[in-house]
């Protein structure tokens, strides 16, 4: 499934992908918000490159089609990217979220996360091995 985005529908499917993926970013978006049409193909480029099954998956959700989801998170902003790691909401590189169509932050985060998400694979590689 590498390089594939989640297309986020309900709640249950979000905590279904968080409860199965160590490292999950999630965009929140709206289809009439410019930054987050502009910021679309850089995510994507971003997931087809370090999208790794089970331990770094990348979702994204409309605001106003899943809206319970974007309340939950309190998301006032488009685009707003979080970070998950085992279910839990987390920041990375010191920001708890990251707010509006910025590639440096959103590239460096999710070369954060790929990285400790490689750890994990080596990790459990090295225990079945």
């Amino acid at each position: 499934m590498t390089g594939t985005i989640h297309h986020i529908e309900s709640v249950e499917q979000l905590d279904a992908l968080l409860a199965s993926t160590t490292y999950v970013a999630v965009d929140f978006y709206a289809d009439w918000c410019p930054p987050c049409k502009a910021i679309a193909p850089i995510y994507q480029t971003l997931a087809d490159k370090h999208s790794v099954d089970k331990h770094l998956a990348f979702a994204k959700v409309n605001v106003d089609h899943v809206q319970d989801v974007a309340a939950r998170y309190g998301i006032t902003a488009m685009p707003t990217f979080l970070f998950f790691k085992e279910g839990q909401q987390v920041a990375v590189n010191g920001k708890p979220m990251i707010q509006g169509a910025d590639p440096k932050s959103l590239g460096a985060a999710v070369e954060k996360l790929s990285g400790l998400a490689q750890k994990r694979v080596e990790e459990a590689n090295a225990a079945s091995a």
